[in-house]
Protein backbone atom coordinates (compact mmCIF):
# COMPACT_ATOMS: atom_id res chain seq x y z
CA UNK A 1 0.00 0.00 0.00
CA UNK A 2 1.03 3.59 -0.97
CA UNK A 3 0.96 6.05 1.82
CA UNK A 4 0.82 9.69 1.24
CA UNK A 5 2.64 11.47 4.04
CA UNK A 6 1.87 15.29 5.38
CA UNK A 7 3.35 17.89 5.50
CA UNK A 8 3.85 17.37 9.16
CA UNK A 9 5.01 13.36 8.79
CA UNK A 10 7.76 14.98 6.37
CA UNK A 11 8.82 17.17 8.86
CA UNK A 12 9.67 14.28 11.10
CA UNK A 13 10.98 12.27 8.48
CA UNK A 14 13.52 15.27 7.49
CA UNK A 15 14.96 15.03 11.47
CA UNK A 16 15.81 11.31 10.54
CA UNK A 17 17.15 13.01 6.70
CA UNK A 18 19.63 15.29 8.16
CA UNK A 19 21.30 12.91 10.73
CA UNK A 20 22.11 10.36 7.93
CA UNK A 21 23.58 13.24 6.35
CA UNK A 22 25.79 13.69 8.98
CA UNK A 23 26.76 10.43 9.59
CA UNK A 24 27.66 10.23 5.48
CA UNK A 25 29.67 13.29 5.51
CA UNK A 26 31.43 12.00 8.81
CA UNK A 27 32.27 8.42 7.11
CA UNK A 28 33.48 10.79 4.14
CA UNK A 29 36.01 12.74 6.21
CA UNK A 30 36.85 9.73 8.18
CA UNK A 31 37.68 7.48 5.20
CA UNK A 32 41.28 7.16 4.46
CA UNK A 33 44.10 4.88 3.98
CA UNK A 34 45.01 2.87 6.34
CA UNK A 35 41.22 2.88 7.81
CA UNK A 36 39.76 -0.55 8.43
CA UNK A 37 35.42 -0.88 7.75
CA UNK A 38 34.88 -2.54 10.84
CA UNK A 39 36.24 0.50 13.01
CA UNK A 40 34.17 2.82 10.70
CA UNK A 41 31.16 0.72 11.05
CA UNK A 42 31.66 0.60 15.21
CA UNK A 43 32.36 4.96 14.52
CA UNK A 44 28.33 4.92 13.25
CA UNK A 45 27.54 2.73 15.85
CA UNK A 46 28.28 5.01 18.22
CA UNK A 47 26.69 8.14 16.65
CA UNK A 48 23.33 6.04 16.47
CA UNK A 49 23.32 5.00 19.92
CA UNK A 50 24.42 8.81 20.66
CA UNK A 51 21.38 10.29 18.68
CA UNK A 52 18.93 7.41 19.93
CA UNK A 53 18.29 6.54 16.86
CA UNK A 54 17.60 3.37 15.11
CA UNK A 55 19.52 1.46 12.77
CA UNK A 56 17.16 0.15 9.60
CA UNK A 57 19.58 -2.33 8.85
CA UNK A 58 20.30 -4.19 12.28
CA UNK A 59 18.70 -7.42 11.98
CA UNK A 60 17.28 -6.92 8.29
CA UNK A 61 15.93 -10.12 6.70
CA UNK A 62 14.73 -9.46 3.29
CA UNK A 63 14.00 -12.54 0.68
CA UNK A 64 17.65 -11.84 -0.64
CA UNK A 65 20.58 -11.76 1.27
CA UNK A 66 21.78 -14.48 3.87
CA UNK A 67 20.77 -14.20 7.21
CA UNK A 68 19.72 -10.89 9.39
CA UNK A 69 22.39 -8.07 8.96
CA UNK A 70 24.01 -7.18 11.90
CA UNK A 71 25.89 -4.21 11.04
CA UNK A 72 24.37 -0.81 11.00
CA UNK A 73 25.67 1.08 7.70
CA UNK A 74 26.40 -0.97 4.32
CA UNK A 75 30.10 -0.40 2.69
CA UNK A 76 30.98 -1.67 -0.27
CA UNK A 77 34.24 -1.28 -1.60
CA UNK A 78 35.63 -0.78 -5.52
CA UNK A 79 33.61 -3.51 -7.56
CA UNK A 80 31.31 -4.51 -4.53
CA UNK A 81 28.08 -1.42 -4.81
CA UNK A 82 24.98 -2.56 -2.63
CA UNK A 83 24.83 -4.01 0.98
CA UNK A 84 28.35 -4.49 1.75
CA UNK A 85 28.53 -6.61 4.79
CA UNK A 86 31.69 -4.42 6.49
CA UNK A 87 33.86 -6.72 7.23
CA UNK A 88 38.05 -7.12 8.41
CA UNK A 89 39.37 -4.80 5.41
CA UNK A 90 41.86 -1.97 5.57
CA UNK A 91 41.45 1.02 2.97
CA UNK A 92 43.65 1.14 0.33
CA UNK A 93 45.05 4.36 -1.50
CA UNK A 94 42.78 4.50 -4.80
CA UNK A 95 39.76 2.37 -3.20
CA UNK A 96 36.34 3.31 -4.05
CA UNK A 97 34.04 3.87 -1.12
CA UNK A 98 30.19 3.10 -1.13
CA UNK A 99 28.47 3.83 2.08
CA UNK A 100 24.66 3.09 2.52
CA UNK A 101 22.79 4.33 5.34
CA UNK A 102 19.43 4.77 6.54
CA UNK A 103 17.81 5.15 10.72
CA UNK A 104 14.80 5.94 11.76
CA UNK A 105 14.41 8.07 14.34
CA UNK A 106 10.65 8.52 16.17
CA UNK A 107 9.45 6.13 13.84
CA UNK A 108 10.22 7.75 10.42
CA UNK A 109 13.26 6.69 8.33
CA UNK A 110 15.61 8.12 5.99
CA UNK A 111 18.21 6.57 3.91
CA UNK A 112 20.74 8.03 1.98
CA UNK A 113 24.27 6.99 0.14
CA UNK A 114 27.46 8.28 -1.34
CA UNK A 115 30.57 7.51 -2.91
CA UNK A 116 33.84 8.64 -2.26
CA UNK A 117 37.86 7.53 -3.67
CA UNK A 118 39.89 7.48 -0.52
CA UNK A 119 43.55 8.74 -1.14
CA UNK A 120 44.76 9.30 -4.76
CA UNK A 121 42.10 9.67 -7.20
CA UNK A 122 41.45 7.92 -10.51
CA UNK A 123 39.47 9.95 -12.63
CA UNK A 124 37.60 7.04 -13.78
CA UNK A 125 37.13 6.63 -10.94
CA UNK A 126 35.69 10.10 -10.21
CA UNK A 127 33.77 9.89 -14.06
CA UNK A 128 31.33 7.32 -12.76
CA UNK A 129 30.71 8.36 -9.01
CA UNK A 130 29.93 11.65 -10.98
CA UNK A 131 27.22 9.73 -13.10
CA UNK A 132 25.67 8.31 -10.60
CA UNK A 133 25.06 11.81 -8.92
CA UNK A 134 23.86 13.51 -11.63
CA UNK A 135 21.28 11.10 -12.52
CA UNK A 136 20.36 11.30 -8.78
CA UNK A 137 19.88 15.00 -9.50
CA UNK A 138 18.66 14.15 -12.61
CA UNK A 139 15.85 11.69 -10.35
CA UNK A 140 15.04 14.00 -8.51
CA UNK A 141 14.15 16.90 -10.63
CA UNK A 142 11.51 14.70 -12.90
CA UNK A 143 10.09 13.95 -9.31
CA UNK A 144 7.22 16.59 -9.16
CA UNK A 145 3.58 16.18 -8.88
CA UNK A 146 1.56 15.26 -12.55
CA UNK A 147 4.64 13.68 -13.42
CA UNK A 148 4.98 9.52 -13.62
CA UNK A 149 6.74 7.34 -11.85
CA UNK A 150 8.33 6.14 -15.05
CA UNK A 151 9.55 10.07 -15.68
CA UNK A 152 12.15 9.73 -12.56
CA UNK A 153 13.52 6.45 -14.29
CA UNK A 154 13.99 7.79 -17.54
CA UNK A 155 15.87 10.85 -16.00
CA UNK A 156 18.45 8.51 -14.73
CA UNK A 157 18.88 6.32 -17.34
CA UNK A 158 19.50 9.29 -19.62
CA UNK A 159 21.91 10.01 -17.88
CA UNK A 160 23.67 6.58 -17.63
CA UNK A 161 23.57 6.55 -21.21
CA UNK A 162 25.11 9.69 -21.97
CA UNK A 163 27.73 8.22 -20.11
CA UNK A 164 28.03 4.93 -21.86
CA UNK A 165 27.30 3.27 -18.37
CA UNK A 166 24.98 -0.30 -18.81
CA UNK A 167 22.32 -0.11 -15.64
CA UNK A 168 20.80 -3.20 -14.10
CA UNK A 169 17.33 -3.19 -13.52
CA UNK A 170 17.24 -5.96 -10.47
CA UNK A 171 17.87 -3.09 -7.44
CA UNK A 172 16.72 0.48 -7.55
CA UNK A 173 15.02 2.63 -5.32
CA UNK A 174 11.82 2.60 -3.36
CA UNK A 175 9.63 3.66 -1.41
CA UNK A 176 10.38 4.94 2.40
CA UNK A 177 8.75 6.54 5.27
CA UNK A 178 7.35 4.47 8.53
CA UNK A 179 10.18 1.79 7.26
CA UNK A 180 13.20 2.06 4.77
CA UNK A 181 11.43 -0.01 2.32
CA UNK A 182 7.49 1.03 1.37
CA UNK A 183 6.04 0.10 -1.75
CA UNK A 184 7.15 1.36 -4.92
CA UNK A 185 9.94 0.20 -6.97
CA UNK A 186 11.74 2.98 -8.72
CA UNK A 187 14.28 1.54 -11.64
CA UNK A 188 17.01 3.00 -12.52
CA UNK A 189 15.68 2.24 -16.03
CA UNK A 190 12.41 3.39 -17.72
CA UNK A 191 10.15 5.13 -20.11
CA UNK A 192 8.76 8.60 -19.78
CA UNK A 193 4.90 9.20 -19.41
CA UNK A 194 4.51 5.79 -17.93
CA UNK A 195 3.73 4.27 -13.93
CA UNK A 196 2.27 5.43 -11.50
CA UNK A 197 1.37 9.35 -11.14
CA UNK A 198 3.52 11.39 -8.73
CA UNK A 199 1.41 13.09 -5.73
CA UNK A 200 2.52 15.06 -3.33
CA UNK A 201 3.07 13.49 0.05
CA UNK A 202 4.82 10.46 -1.74
CA UNK A 203 8.12 10.16 -0.64
CA UNK A 204 10.90 7.99 -2.06
CA UNK A 205 14.46 6.99 -1.71
CA UNK A 206 16.18 6.99 -4.86
CA UNK A 207 19.47 5.22 -5.89
CA UNK A 208 21.14 5.26 -9.34
CA UNK A 209 24.13 3.05 -9.19
CA UNK A 210 26.23 1.93 -11.84
CA UNK A 211 29.02 -0.38 -12.31
CA UNK A 212 31.46 0.34 -15.21
CA UNK A 213 31.38 -2.15 -17.73
CA UNK A 214 28.29 -4.45 -16.95
CA UNK A 215 25.16 -4.48 -16.03
CA UNK A 216 25.09 -7.98 -14.42
CA UNK A 217 26.06 -8.83 -10.29
CA UNK A 218 27.04 -11.17 -8.24
CA UNK A 219 27.08 -11.91 -4.76
CA UNK A 220 30.00 -12.63 -2.12
CA UNK A 221 29.66 -15.93 0.14
CA UNK A 222 28.29 -13.34 2.84
CA UNK A 223 25.06 -13.44 1.23
CA UNK A 224 24.78 -9.88 1.26
CA UNK A 225 27.62 -7.93 -0.55
CA UNK A 226 26.79 -7.33 -4.79
CA UNK A 227 29.57 -6.60 -7.08
CA UNK A 228 29.74 -6.27 -10.48
CA UNK A 229 30.07 -9.40 -12.23
CA UNK A 230 33.09 -8.80 -14.51
CA UNK A 231 35.22 -6.97 -11.49
CA UNK A 232 34.43 -3.41 -13.15
CA UNK A 233 34.55 -0.58 -10.24
CA UNK A 234 31.10 0.79 -8.88
CA UNK A 235 29.56 3.92 -7.58
CA UNK A 236 25.94 4.41 -6.08
CA UNK A 237 24.11 7.53 -4.65
CA UNK A 238 20.83 8.08 -3.32
CA UNK A 239 18.77 10.42 -1.11
CA UNK A 240 15.41 10.04 0.20
CA UNK A 241 12.70 12.90 -1.86
CA UNK A 242 9.41 13.87 -0.65
CA UNK A 243 7.40 15.10 -3.17
CA UNK A 244 5.58 18.39 -2.22
CA UNK A 245 3.16 21.02 -4.23
CA UNK A 246 6.44 22.73 -4.79
CA UNK A 247 8.01 20.40 -6.09
CA UNK A 248 10.75 17.92 -4.55
CA UNK A 249 12.40 18.39 -1.64
CA UNK A 250 15.69 16.12 -0.61
CA UNK A 251 15.21 14.92 2.77
CA UNK A 252 19.09 14.00 2.69
CA UNK A 253 21.07 16.34 1.20
CA UNK A 254 24.68 17.04 3.18
CA UNK A 255 25.45 20.21 3.81
CA UNK A 256 28.46 21.44 1.12
CA UNK A 257 30.95 23.06 4.10
CA UNK A 258 31.04 19.92 5.62
CA UNK A 259 32.20 17.93 2.81
CA UNK A 260 35.41 16.59 2.28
Amino acid sequence: MIELKTPAEIERMQVAGRFVAEVLSEVGRLADVGVNLLDLERHVRGMIKRRGAESCYWDYAPSFGKGPFRNVICLSVNDAVLHGLPHEYTLRDGDVLSADLAVSIDGWAADSARTVVVGTPAEEDLRIIRATEEALEAGIEAARPGNRLGDISAAIWAVARDYGYPVNTEFGGHGIGRTMHEDLHVSNRGQAGRGLKLRPGLTLALEPWFARTTDRIVYDPDGWTIRSADGSRTAHSEHTVAITENGPLVLTRRSSTTET
